[in-house]
């Protein structure tokens, strides 16, 4: 199972997505390593992207996570994917099943979390566009919504719950 952490910059999808690989002993893949340098640059300019540059970046990002899937019967990733055909198109490219969590917040919360995380390449001002672009999960898809102000290992509890594997420290095992 391929499974992915999806919500705009500041809702949490990289803690939440290593919680979630470390809990079920598999590889996590940050989706934000699979951006080439011209995205990143482009991005740190303050300019949001557009499909013709995110399109490569779903396709390595996919392929990376289905093939650690693979290898080791699930893996985690850490994207945005927000927009309906980037969720298919990751999924596409991972093959097999991909189930996706969407972290969600309201924007005065992942305002401050951006203005508080130094060092990032995505800067607070591209947020409103992110939000513009979010596609919210249609009933159909394979999507669990979880509120990003819950703790981290509330978050991580819920998603491993939805998904079948077992909670941290329960010593279950769903086969």
């Amino acid at each position: 199972m391929a499974v992915v952490v999806m919500g705009v910059s500041g809702s949490g999808k990289s803690t939440l997505g290593a919680a979630l690989a470390a809990a079920s002993h598999c590889p996590f893949l940050e989706g934000d390593d699979f951006h080439d340098a011209d995205a990143v640059a482009k991005m740190r300019g303050g300019h949001p992207l557009d499909d013709a540059d995110r399109w490569p970046w779903l396709d390595r990002l996919g392929r990376a996570l289905g093939d650690a899937a693979r290898d080791h019967g699930r893996a985690v990733a850490a994207c945005s994917a927000l927009k309906t055909v980037y969720r298919e198109r990751l999924a596409a490219a991972a093959g097999g099943r991909t189930r996706f969590v969407l972290l969600d917040n309201d924007r005065d919360v992942l305002l401050h979390r951006l203005s508080n995380r130094p060092g990032h390449y995505m800067p607070a001002s591209l947020l409103d566009s992110q939000l513009e672009t979010l596609e919210r999960p249609r009933p159909d898809e394979p999507v669990l919504t979880l509120d990003s102000s819950l703790a981290p290992g509330d978050l991580c509890e819920r998603a491993m719950a939805w998904l079948e594997l077992p909670a941290p420290g329960t010593g279950l095992s769903f086969r």
